[in-house]
């Protein structure tokens, strides 16, 4: 990105170099898809939707290059034009949801299980950094190692490190075929099934769980899915409900997730729990839907957030606090203090006055 011939960049440098001047605080504003996220904002509003397109795409080399203010819709409708997407699934929140604010939240929606993670997607990126400097890292071929983990990152970095102003990123084809059941189970049921199947050659690609009922997607070679559909047996929900409950999920507008905006509305907490996938059922009262093959389990709940994330460590894994009007326990789950050391070195080294996103990711940082 040359930052001499481009208006919207020079702009959002100048704002960064007067900021330091001035000593104040930024924070970094997309499509707001995602504003709730994290601890409160601070600071006055930068905004980077100007830096909005897409730089480059190779349809036969699986990259695509896009500017941060780009929408996941705009980027993924070009995907879609050459049979391709973001296999990750990155939640959308709503049309105004930007490629920089995906890679920001670090989010990955129902597919994350077998398709990985936001990070493991991150060629490259652009940064501007708290001294106004512009700064590529990566590249747009996996075999570029170059600066490859400082660009991995910025996902989830909320931030806290700069203000991403590019990403490149590894896309693959859509799936031929896909196909949902449904089962009919408890809990602990479905996690040893889909611990079970996780052990298997199978077409895996996705899978929910509530209030009693297993939702398993595949997807893969049409060959392959009518074979597991074989093994497997279940309920076959049709295609265009099947494709609406996944989008329902992947963006949270499902019954769930409507159900626990309104609880959280009265003083419940959403919580997202990261658990290993054979954990079993946690004793917690409240609401809970699980995905990514138990690896992930949505908790609402009035229960106090000490006994939350004790519950979680118990089992080896740790608690987020993903939505609540009550953040004073902290969203993310405390660190060790060699973490904590680590990111407060990332923070000081790209960002060394706190310009921008103070205080989003911990109190303090």
């Amino acid at each position: 990105m040359n930052q001499l011939a481009d208006p919207a960049l020079q702009t959002i440098v100048d704002r960064v170099h007067a900021a330091r001047a001035a000593k104040t605080v930024l924070d970094i504003r997309g499509g707001q898809t995602k504003a709730w996220y994290g601890e409160a904002p601070q600071g006055e509003p930068l905004d980077v939707t100007p830096l909005a397109g897409i730089s480059s795409y190779e349809p036969t080399e699986l990259v695509v290059t896009a500017r941060a203010g780009t929408t996941l819709i705009a980027l993924e409708a070009a995907l879609a034009e050459a049979g391709q997407c973001l296999p990750f699934e990155p939640p959308r929140f709503g049309p105004a949801g930007t490629v920089g604010g995906m890679v920001a939240a670090g989010l990955a929606g129902p597919a994350r299980a077998a398709m990985g993670s936001v990070r493991d997607y991150v060629l490259g990126a652009t940064l501007l950094n708290g001294r106004g400097e512009v700064v590529s890292f990566g590249g747009q071929v996996m075999k570029n190692v170059a600066g490859y983990d400082v660009s991995r990152l910025l996902a989830g970095s909320l931030g806290v490190l700069g203000v991403i102003c590019e990403v490149s990123l590894k896309v693959l084809p859509a799936p031929p075929a896909t196909r949902t059941l449904r089962f009919e189970m408890d809990e602990a049921t479905a996690l040893k099934r889909l611990n079970d199947w996780g052990g298997q050659p199978l077409p895996l690609s996705a899978s929910a769980w509530w209030e009693g009922t297993l939702v398993l997607r595949l997807a893969g070679a049409a060959a392959a899915v009518e074979a597991a559909h074989a093994r497997l047996g279940g309920e076959t929900i049709e295609a265009p409900l099947a494709a609406a409950f996944w989008a329902g999920l992947r963006d949270h507008g499902d019954e769930f997730f409507a159900g626990a905006a309104k609880a959280v509305a009265l003083g419940a907490s959403l919580w997202r729990l990261s658990l290993p996938q054979t954990a079993p059922p946690l004793k917690l009262s409240g609401e809970q839907l699980v995905e990514w093959g138990g690896a992930q389990r949505w908790l609402c709940t009035s229960t106090p957030a000490v006994q939350v994330r004790d519950s979680a460590l118990a089992v080896g894994g740790h608690a987020t606090l993903f939505r609540s009007r009550d953040k004073s326990p902290g969203v993310f789950a405390p660190l060790k203090a060699p973490l904590d050391r680590i990111h407060r070195q990332l923070k000081t080294a790209f960002d060394p006055d706190g310009v921008f996103n103070r205080g989003r990711l911990y109190p303090g940082m």
